[in-house]
């Protein structure tokens, strides 16, 4: 962990740019209790998971001991999750469909609470990921503010493999210029520092900080 975020304040140097700009998130998909609560004596605060019903099996126990964490939904949120997500979860980053803002706005409603929001762009436009189409997003954040009443406070994306993921970057980075929004999720592992160039203020990690994952079963 101590690498990665050597490496992060580099590529931020680099961009001209605070390292304290750029937050790291552990994912910490698939890893039991014992590699978290590791990285967390290490001073790590920030962490990702795909699953709303993996986290709920680990998380609810980790936040109790250190609710100074933080904990990120960066995996599709099916909208008979929501409940659960919103009261785990302090920062959902994947937002992508008029009927899940709904739900979502319907819950905060009953609940009170706050989770910060972010959406979810395919900016690859490829048909087997979540998020909206670029074209698409600046539409649906008006919906969301201007219809649910929901705060949108950022974008994420995860780029196609096979592509340069810098043009993906610039595409959200001038995305979220547009829309007035200033937390961008964006850069994992083999591209963080390309990410933090083009302004990511959150870097998803995962293999580099906890090693290779438990094969699924």
């Amino acid at each position: 962990m101590r690498q990665v975020e050597s490496e992060i304040a580099a590529a931020a140097k680099a961009a001209g740019r605070d390292a304290g700009a750029v937050k790291l998130i552990a994912v910490s998909k698939t890893m039991p209790a014992a590699p978290i609560e590791d990285a967390i004596a290490a001073g790590q605060r920030v962490f990702g998971e795909n699953r709303v019903q993996e986290a709920l099996g680990k998380w609810p126990a980790l936040k109790e001991q250190h609710p100074d964490v933080a904990l990120h939904l960066i995996g599709p949120l099916q909208t008979n999750k929501v409940k659960d997500a919103i009261a785990l979860f302090d920062v959902i980053e994947t937002l992508d469909r008029p009927k899940l803002a709904r739900v979502l706005a319907e819950a905060l409603e009953q609940t009170g609470l706050r989770p910060r929001l972010f959406v979810q762009v395919n900016t690859g436009e490829e048909p087997q990921k979540a998020g909206l189409a670029p074209a698409d997003t600046e539409e649906f954040v008006e919906l969301c503010r201007d219809t649910y009443g929901l705060t949108i406070d950022g974008l994420m994306c995860i780029p196609p493999i096979d592509e340069e993921p810098s043009m993906h970057f610039a595409l959200l980075a001038k995305l979220a210029q547009r829309l007035g929004l200033d937390e961008l999720s964006m850069g994992m592992s083999g591209d963080f520092e390309k990410a933090i160039a083009f302004g990511a203020t959150y870097v998803r990690v995962g293999t580099a900080i906890f090693g290779a994952r438990p094969p699924l079963r």
